[in-house]
């Protein structure tokens, strides 16, 4: 047995968890932030069999489309805010995907 920890954004996180399920993929959901953005995330622990991991993720993979966005979340030294002495720059970043671990469990009991 494995566990598949699939983080993805939190935009994705319903479709994702709807589509494993839709394939019989029991899924616990648990929101969490990134640190880079500071945006939400959904972090999704999956349960199966070593024979459908890589089912799993290809369905994860499937679901969660890279994009890109602009944001001003970063600030660049300059002549901006008298106050902060930034200038807030435009900074075009990548969102979507998904990062995953599987691991090995060692027991499992549901009841």
């Amino acid at each position: 047995m494995k566990i598949i920890y699939a983080i993805v954004s939190s935009d994705d996180g319903n479709r994702v968890t709807d589509v494993l399920n839709e394939n019989k993929f029991s899924v616990t959901r648990l929101a969490t932030t990134g640190g880079f953005l500071k945006k939400g995330n959904a972090t999704l622990m999956v349960g199966t069999d070593e024979e459908r991991v890589d089912e799993a993720i290809e369905l994860i993979r499937s679901t969660c489309g890279k994009r890109q966005r602009i944001t001003c979340d970063m600030p660049s030294p300059g002549i901006g805010s008298i106050a902060t002495g930034y200038l807030m720059m435009p900074v075009t970043v990548e969102l979507g995907g998904a990062t995953i671990f599987v691991t090995d469990v060692e027991r499992f009991e549901k009841f």
